[in-house]
């Protein structure tokens, strides 16, 4: 029987990670939390990896951790130093969690990272591929690099095998973020000046994520390797809302407003950051993971956001 041990286990990738793994024979499922919730799926640890050091119990007899739990990018942080509680939250306590884990026999330690290791955006019809040289820009990424570098370290060291997993924007039922924002505005009919961008952006079905996952709990290739996650194909963002939009099955209201005019209206209004998440480019290539690991993205983009209509069976 596998033993795993998953840490925000409450959490978007957490919560669809167990619902899957629960339906797996033979499989003993383990969810860290930071507050006590019912579950009928799992057997539940409350506690912080920020203050605990006695993890020996719960790590006894564990073959795999998942460490999904983290800071995540926060749009307007309200600490006065965004990096040091990156830091904090998403190295050091990543850092415990791995460190414990090793001294308790832990076989291999999956770490979700994010793809902003990479960087924040490429040129149309350019990728980041898993063997770039990081250039991590925000505090989220930044803090996202420095524990992946402790976690290759720790796989030197001991015998615990690392794997290191970047997605893009993960999209699913439940999700929060720029995600669910343009999801409310094609639901209300809004008008969106977004019909004539033609950047690429890759995503990836929170579906699609946790197959990649899953396939890395016993993969033998995928010990101490990095893959970046994706759906194997890029949309720009008049693409994208278009696929929503025929997902819920309702009109997508585009207008086609030059880009450059709304780049100068971003910048006007203090909105850089938006402007380049909705106009810019985000390819990911994952060659690697497909060749390394012989896996295929199991749901289509349009599946994917089929998948996120609030009518769908099959979320």
């Amino acid at each position: 029987m596998d033993s795993i041990f998953i840490t925000g286990a409450n959490g978007f990738v957490g919560s669809a990670l167990i619902k899957n793994l629960s339906h797996r024979a033979n499989t003993k499922i383990t969810g860290l939390i930071r507050s006590p919730v019912d579950s009928e799926h799992i057997e539940t640890v409350v506690g912080d990896l920020l203050t605990s050091d006695e993890w020996a119990a719960e790590l006894s007899g564990i073959d795999v951790v998942i460490h999904t739990a983290a800071r995540a990018h926060i749009m307007k942080d309200e600490v006065s130093d965004p990096l040091a509680e990156y830091r904090r939250v998403n190295v050091e306590g990543t850092l415990n969690l791995a460190r414990q884990a090793a001294e308790a026999g832990v076989k291999r330690f999956i770490f979700i990272s994010s793809i902003k290791v990479n960087g924040e955006q490429t040129s149309l019809g350019s990728s980041f591929s898993a063997d770039d040289d990081p250039a991590p820009e925000d505090a989220y990424g930044i803090s996202k690099f420095e524990a992946e570098q402790g976690l290759q370290k720790l796989a030197v060291e001991t015998c615990m095998e690392v794997v290191i997993i970047r997605p893009p924007l993960v999209y699913g039922v439940g999700v929060k973020g720029n995600f669910a924002t343009m999801t409310k505005l094609v639901s209300k009919g809004v008008l969106l000046p977004l019909g004539a961008v033609e950047n690429k952006r890759s995503f990836v079905s929170i579906h699609n994520l946790v197959d990649l996952i899953t396939t890395c709990i016993e993969h033998p290739a995928a010990a101490n390797q990095l893959f970046l996650a994706g759906d194997g194909q890029d949309l720009s963002s008049a693409e994208l809302l278009r696929g929503i939009a025929k997902a819920m099955d309702k009109p997508s209201r585009l207008i086609p407003v030059p880009p450059s005019l709304l780049v100068l209206g971003a910048k006007l209004l203090g909105k850089k950051a938006i402007a380049q998440r909705l106009l810019g480019s985000l390819q990911v290539d994952i060659s690697k993971t497909r060749e390394v690991l012989g896996w295929e993205p199991p749901v289509s983009v349009e599946e994917g956001l089929k998948r996120c209509s609030p009518d769908s069976k099959c979320s």
